[in-house]
């Protein structure tokens, strides 16, 4: 749904207020399960420990007090669960039969020690380590189909005065789209309201949301995020890491681990092709360039052209064809001004919102009909539509420019020879008189 300004929906100086008004609640579904609350029982006694802190305080006390190593328990999705599990098996059976057991360094007396240890290795464990898992992500989708199909969804821009209803992919592509902010595609996150309250903390506090620095105020935050291209999330910290469906996908694989093995991937495959030219890939480590007509961002602007070309039959090296270096960074803030106008970039008709100008323009084939060079070729589009446009980066003028010899460029004309005897530099008769003879 398009955006709308809170004031829509303020009162009038003659309305009154006739009952006490509350926001509303949040939905239960929104709110990720704590999957370790409450107290739990010791596995091999009948000693009660808290979860709600965290595991450290189980997990010191039975290696000290029944010398058990549980391994991997990061993996273990819901660990009050497990704990549950293993407590009724060891009840039945003694503790070495599912158990392995290891010689460990004893940090209190520092002598070597036998400890009980399990772990996947026993095909029991890791049975009931999988289940948790697809448990877990049986929740996880359940949540992330209901936000999906979620139009009750209603929050104001974390950067700007607007303020959106409907569902919640409308908010995420203005991030994008309008204040090059992306926090992943929405069909990609999960529990979306408890994220956007935790970025609008962190943006509360005045910490830059890429190197988590405090400043004085919101401006110079502002600024700081602009000029040093830090808005953005911070991929180290891991508590954005439960909003993104990828780390619940696979056992113990998150995004981290996927992305490593695309980059060795990618390794692998460039080190079995030829080291030329053609295959240089641009470091994909700096700022990103948005697409011209959606959100869609790439540090590779090879990546974005092909996007451009596949997605919205837009060809950007054609587009640039005969222009100079000025008059494609005219050409550019025209587009990206009447994109943000959604405003169609060939015959000027006004659409609701960026998807029904998308279509009017693919189906209409205007995307590809660039408009009279009047209409763009003025001074007014020399100022970037948005000040952190990298696209604008990348235009450069054609090699064909530098080509020596060519056809279209101005012939060079030498000038005539000085005549000899013209030249005030031949002042000696005898010398004049020997140059002429021969």
């Amino acid at each position: 749904m398009a955006a709308s300004s809170p004031q829509a929906h303020g009162t009038t100086k003659h309305d009154s207020i006739l009952e006490v008004l509350a926001f509303p609640e949040e939905k239960a579904d929104q709110q990720i399960p704590n999957e370790d609350s409450d107290c739990v029982g010791c596995m091999l006694c009948s000693l009660n420990l808290d979860l709600s802190q965290g595991k450290e305080e189980i997990l010191k006390h039975i290696q000290i007090e029944h010398k058990l190593i549980i391994a991997d328990v990061n993996l273990i999705c819901n660990f009050r669960e497990y704990i549950e599990y293993w407590k009724k098996r060891f009840a039945q059976e003694p503790l070495k039969e599912f158990c392995s057991t290891i010689r460990k360094e004893d940090s209190v007396t520092g002598q070597k020690r036998k400890y009980f240890l399990l772990s996947d290795a026993l095909e029991e464990d890791k049975q009931i380590r999988e289940y948790l898992q697809r448990k877990r992500l049986q929740v996880i989708l359940e949540a992330q189909q209901k936000e999906r199909i979620d139009t009750s969804f209603s929050r104001s821009c974390l950067f700007c005065s607007h303020y959106f209803e409907g569902n919640r992919a409308a908010l995420i592509d203005h991030m994008a789209f309008d204040h090059h902010f992306s926090i992943g595609k929405p069909d990609d996150l999960v529990f979306t309201k408890e994220f956007l309250d935790i970025i609008e903390e962190v943006l509360n506090s005045l910490k830059c949301l890429f190197c988590e620095r405090t400043f004085k105020d919101r401006p110079t935050l502002k600024e700081h995020m602009r000029k040093k291209s830090h808005k953005r999330l911070n991929p180290k910290n891991r508590l954005y890491d439960r909003f993104y469906v990828i780390n619940y996908l696979e056992l113990g694989r998150n995004w981290q681990v996927a992305q490593s093995e695309r980059e060795k991937d990618s390794r692998n495959n460039s080190d079995e092709e030829n080291d030329e030219w053609q295959d240089w890939e641009e470091d994909e480590t700096g700022a990103s360039a948005v697409c011209l007509f959606c959100s869609m961002s790439s540090p590779t602007v090879n990546k974005l052209k092909t996007h451009m070309t596949k997605q919205h039959n837009f060809d950007l090296d054609q587009m640039k064809e005969g222009l100079n270096f000025y008059h494609q960074v005219k050409l550019v803030n025209y587009i990206r001004r009447r994109i943000h106008q959604t405003s169609c970039i060939s015959c000027d008709q006004q659409c609701d919102d960026i998807h029904s100008l998308l279509d009017h323009m693919t189906t209409t084939k205007h995307i590809k009909q660039l408009p009279n060079k009047t209409e763009w070729d003025q001074p007014q589009y020399f100022f970037p539509t948005y000040e952190n446009d990298n696209l604008l980066c990348a235009l450069d003028e054609d090699d064909d420019d530098d080509k020596i010899g060519d056809e279209s460029s101005t012939p060079i004309i030498a000038e005539d020879a000085p005549d000899a005897k013209d030249s005030i530099l031949l002042t000696d008769e005898a010398v004049l008189q020997d140059l002429q003879n021969t």
